[in-house]
């Protein structure tokens, strides 16, 4: 394609739909971020520089700070306007879950914008709930504590109840109900108890197996009526103030959201109507972020904005209590994916590439050649005589495997093979060059791209940083981060630095085809770096890595907007990524016990006369000092 431009890159990778307005190209071809969707940007390229002029480098985490600010700010807007238009009578009170990225520099900046707004945290776990409890909270703010209890858990909340923290401990299990009942008395404290509904409604998504009856947490009508019982007898049935419903992680489908919450709110009005004076219903998570920009109900995409949620929650619950004559509860939500993904970015940095090269002095075989690898020439050299190109990619295909077997039995040599291998390639980049005029490629061709593609080998782990995209096939959308002002030539799949041939990311987003298997790239320059961004990567990314092949966590940059920086922005401040002597203590490796070890062996040598005593000395020395380096290649 001739003259092209960075619209024409907009459109390839789809920025403009998937960006929410955070995100767009400049006149220059780099990426440039927009915190608050407005004229005010950062160009990611500069944070990048600036980053290894710090002593950084990728991978790396970009976290626009300001970003996190922004979402907070418009999920409370949302829900305030709804409550407006709607006329509403109820209230909203928005909590963050901690799990989504527990980074204490990530949950700081969400409660500071918060706090105007009385957003709370909601905490899933005894660890979870200790930085909970932790912060400053207002006295209309809510700590929501989800997720299986022992009595420390408890305790802990009782703790914060007694500290007059508006902190609603939810019943997951009905075995909570007694030991609540139990603790409260003996800490002499009235607690404020939730209680989470098995709701009949099948969830949407990755994640639908999460929720309905089959669901490991909440309660049937029946233990719902046990639960009450006990709490009466208890006479703690005003410290019920809560019900609380949720339908799984990223639901693709408002119409799936709006059941749900016509479900709760039979719950509400039946629990009001039973004398329980409950005052919130918790929603749950499950706001869904558009990673494909497809606007549509598939599982990676959301066939609604932010607005449309709050608005359908608030119209949805006010509708039913209505009809049933009940006060307005107040809304809460534990919407984290979509407060956090937007923010964070992970930047890659390609360094080497892998592919498939021909060399058509090689087309040309023997008179003497085996009949099979003749014909595999035939098919090249005679595309005319085959009425598609599907039909000849398949008897191309199938010489090849004959080729492969005659191989295996001695029938054919190494040469004859590797010539086969180079006229089958062939065919491949010949059929892939014709299909660039056809609007509708047949399906079973797309393997031509897989087997042209070749790999950019980039410096992370998949493992590490982007355990959703291998565990789950989250797609996120990934593009590079400059020369996006030239056309990008190469069709590849990316490769981490892992050991594993599954640390890799062979899907990408794509508005047509709902996922492709190759990313268009530019060709690698000599003596310049080319980086690749990964966006939308600010939920649970940054926290579920694993340390497979003892990867750890990588450099981060955090930025803000700054209008008296010569670039726009500053950093705020970095940190470094793990070090080879943070990781191995967590594996039970001590760093120096490995130098002791190290020295016994190297002493063994010097003895057996192997190295030299000043050879050991060098390799001890180098040994120390690589376990401060960074897990990653430098």
């Amino acid at each position: 394609m001739k003259n092209w431009t960075i619209t024409d890159s907009e459109k390839l990778y789809g920025i403009k739909r998937w960006g929410m307005n955070y995100f767009t190209i400049s006149e220059k071809g780099t990426v440039l971020a927009h915190p608050f969707g407005d004229e005010k940007n950062i160009d990611l390229l500069e944070v990048i520089k600036e980053a290894k002029s710090l002593g950084h480098k990728p991978p790396m985490t970009i976290r626009i700070q300001d970003l996190l600010h922004c979402r907070v700010r418009k999920l409370n807007n949302a829900f305030s306007k709804a409550i407006r238009e709607e006329n509403y009578k109820g209230k909203y009170r928005g909590v963050f879950p901690i799990k989504t990225n527990h980074l204490r520099e990530v949950v700081e900046e969400i409660l500071k914008e918060g706090e105007k707004y009385h957003y709370g945290i909601e905490a899933g776990s005894k660890g979870e709930l200790m930085i909970a409890v932790a912060f400053p909270s207002s006295e209309n703010s809510l700590i929501v504590c989800n997720g299986y209890k022992d009595d420390d858990y408890i305790r802990t909340v009782l703790d914060a109840t007694r500290m007059g923290k508006k902190t609603i401990i939810v019943v997951e299990q009905l075995s909570d109900i007694d030991d609540i009942i139990r603790l409260s008395r003996q800490e002499e404290v009235i607690p404020l108890i939730g209680i989470r509904v098995k709701l009949g409604i099948t969830g949407e998504g990755k994640w639908a197996a999460s929720v309905g009856e089959n669901a490991k947490f909440g309660l049937f009508p029946s233990e719902i009526m046990t639960a009450l019982q006990k709490l009466k007898r208890a006479k703690l049935h005003k410290s019920l103030r809560l019900i609380h419903f949720h339908i799984g992680s990223q639901v693709p489908n408002i119409a799936t959201i709006k059941a749900a919450a016509n479900e709760a709110s039979r719950y509400y009005c039946e629990l009001r109507r039973m004398g329980f004076d409950i005052e919130y219903i918790d929603c749950g998570g499950g706001m869904a972020i558009d990673y494909d920009g497809s606007r549509s109900n598939y599982e990676s995409s959301s066939n609604y904005s932010l607005e449309e949620y709050a608005r359908s929650l608030v119209y949805t619950i006010k509708d039913v209590c209505d009809s049933a004559g009940m006060p307005h509860p107040n809304i809460v939500t534990e919407s984290g994916r979509a407060v956090v993904s937007p923010h964070s970015i992970l930047v890659l940095e390609v360094f080497d590439t892998v592919g498939r090269e021909f060399n058509e002095k090689l087309f040309s075989v023997k008179k003497n050649a085996h009949s099979s690898l003749k014909n595999l020439a035939h098919i090249l050299e005679e595309k005319s005589t085959y009425k598609s190109n599907l039909e000849r990619f398949l008897d191309a295909k199938q010489l090849k495997q004959e080729i492969h077997s005659l191989f295996l039995h001695g029938i054919l040599t190494l040469e004859d093979r590797a010539q086969a291998e180079n006229i089958f390639w062939g065919i491949c980049a010949d059929i892939k060059s014709d299909m660039k005029n056809m609007t509708h490629v047949p399906e079973d061709l797309d393997e031509v791209f897989d087997i042209l593609a070749p790999q950019y080998i980039c410096n992370f782990s998949v493992f590490q940083s982007l355990l959703d995209h291998w565990a789950l096939k989250q797609l996120f959308p990934i593009l590079p981060l400059q020369r996006l002002d030239e056309e990008p030539t190469i069709e590849a799949t990316l490769a981490d630095i892992t050991c594993d041939s599954d640390g890799k990311i062979a899907k990408f987003i794509d508005l047509e085809q709902d996922e492709l298997s190759t990313l268009a790239l530019h060709k690698i320059k000599k003596n310049e770096p080319y980086y690749i961004g990964v966006f939308l990567v600010g939920a649970y990314q940054d926290i579920m890595g694993d340390q497979h092949n003892l990867f750890g966590r990588v450099d981060e940059v955090h930025v803000f907007l700054e209008d008296d920086e010569e670039d726009g922005f500053y950093v705020e401040d970095t940190i470094s990524g793990n070090t080879i002597e943070e990781v191995l203590p967590q594996i039970q490796y001590k760093p120096e016990y490995l130098v002791q070890m190290l020295k016994k062996e190297v002493d063994r040598a010097i003895k057996a006369d192997i190295i030299k005593p000043r050879e050991g000395v060098k390799i001890i020395s180098r040994y120390n000092k690589l376990l401060k380096t960074r897990t990653y290649l430098d």
